[in-house]
């Protein structure tokens, strides 16, 4: 049996009820094959992949807080901490119901070679817990996040550890975590990346993951003899991600026609009415559904369906598994030309394979939107610099590195004869860099 197989067939065994840590590894794996075998008896006996694919530290704890009522609530909150061959931990605390220990190793498996690919010296992690933050008062995030971090404090650290902000987590959650470190450990340092402007945090980390996905996209269109200027845009979701995805598109000459929510989506022909959408995400928290009070002209429509408009570059920004294989039919009979992800894995493998066959280029998340971790990092060198750089400064380093990724990825597709297949590319690039770094420093 080859090595690959061993070790996807050794991950089932061991961990039988993670089936999203099993996606993940054997998606990675499956398309390292043609490194792996080229050097299988040395990976063998070193027992490369095992390292690669076993954490190097799982932490897992429970969360006690009090509700308004003087109702005790226990959650459990998680930490695993990958792979620290290039840098220190790296990756986001998830506070969402649907969190598990299968689900952060997916994540924190996938952050490995995120973190990789934009060239920074950052390992990769993940963490969370099953609490909701949603329907919840301030005082009881407060107590939460409070007694969630009086466990994790013992295991992270500037030069350790450094978690960030994800789905649930955001400035009111990294700014309670952030202050039960400062007290638990005595220390102001740059422990969390998402912080507030007043106490070290970085400009240009609201825009980072939409304005680097569209840098990275951009900079395959240029390769392509294409750009943005003049391409119709479809874009999923309404949160960060898809807003300055917006924002950035539009700068750059393109016609964005769509976002979407929970609820529903909305079509505006004439563009995205980018302050209007603002509004009604940032400032006034609504749904969709009262986009068509700002602009008549628009549709809404109730449920998904943003891929049947035809457009030339497709970008889903709002959460997992929500480009499935008719969706990629249709964007394929309507001519889309690219297709990049903005949210993490919301192709479906079908619909990727399809889209690849088909011809369109497209671009993965770990790489199209790695925009964000990147920006952690330059917030993280800031931190230790005792800096505040400007956001034109943020701003010029994050394209940089987002152009510098495309080129990483697809040198990489390209020396293995996959030629415009980025996901290959992108898995190969973040791979041979932290291989080097696990061999370096030896059996550990």
């Amino acid at each position: 049996m080859a090595y690959v197989d061993e070790v996807i067939e050794k991950v089932i065994k061991e961990n039988p009820s993670e089936p999203e840590f099993h996606q993940a590894v054997k998606e990675v794996l499956n398309s390292l094959r043609p490194v792996i075998e080229v050097n299988e008896e040395q990976y063998r006996r070193d027992a490369l992949l095992e390292r690669l694919v076993n954490p190097e530290r799982q932490i897992k704890f429970r969360v006690p807080w009090t509700d308004d009522k003087g109702q005790v609530h226990v959650n459990t909150g998680y930490r695993v901490q990958f792979n620290s061959a290039i840098g220190p931990y790296k990756g986001g605390l998830r506070l969402h119901p649907s969190v598990n220990l299968g689900i952060i190793k997916f994540l924190g498996f996938e952050q490995i070679f995120k973190n990789s690919l934009t060239g920074l010296p950052i390992g990769g992690a993940k963490g969370g817990s099953d609490f909701d933050p949603k329907g919840k008062s301030d005082r009881e995030v407060m107590a939460f996040c409070q007694s969630f971090m009086s466990e994790l404090c013992k295991y992270i650290g500037a030069d350790t550890d450094v978690p960030a902000g994800d789905i649930g987590t955001g400035a009111r959650e990294i700014g309670y975590m952030f202050g039960q470190y400062k007290k638990l450990r005595g220390l102001f340092e740059g422990v969390l990346t998402g912080k507030g402007l007043s106490y070290g945090g970085a400009l240009a980390r609201t825009e980072a993951t939409g304005y680097g996905l569209l840098y990275i996209t951009d900079e395959l269109l240029k390769c392509h003899g294409q750009s943005m200027e003049g391409k119709t845009v479809v874009v999923s979701g309404a949160g960060n991600v898809a807003i300055y995805a917006i924002e950035k598109a539009q700068q750059l000459g393109a016609k964005v026609v769509t976002c979407s929510d929970s609820t529903g989506w909305v079509y505006d022909p004439d563009g995205i009415d980018l302050a209007a959408l603002k509004q009604i995400k940032e400032v006034k928290r609504q749904r969709l559904s009262v986009y068509t009070d700002y602009r008549p002209n628009a549709q809404y429509h109730e449920g998904r369906g943003v891929w049947q408009i035809k457009c030339d570059i497709a970008l889903p920004c709002a959460t997992q598994n929500e480009l499935g294989l008719e969706d990629a039919k249709q964007l394929v009979a309507n001519g889309v030309l690219a297709v990049a992800e903005g949210a993490n894995m919301p192709t479906t493998i079908e619909a990727t394979e399809y889209l690849q066959q088909s011809g369109v280029l497209f671009l993965p998340g770990k790489a199209s939107n790695a925009g964000g971790v990147a920006t952690s990092a330059l917030e993280m060198s800031q931190n230790s610099e005792r800096l505040q750089w400007s956001f034109e400064t943020v701003d010029s380093k994050l394209k940089g590195i987002m152009v510098d990724l495309y080129h990483h990825i697809d040198d990489a597709a390209k020396k293995y004869g996959f030629n415009e297949n980025y996901v290959v590319g992108a898995n190969i690039a973040g791979f041979e860099k932290v291989l080097d770094a696990m061999i370096a420093q030896g059996i550990i």
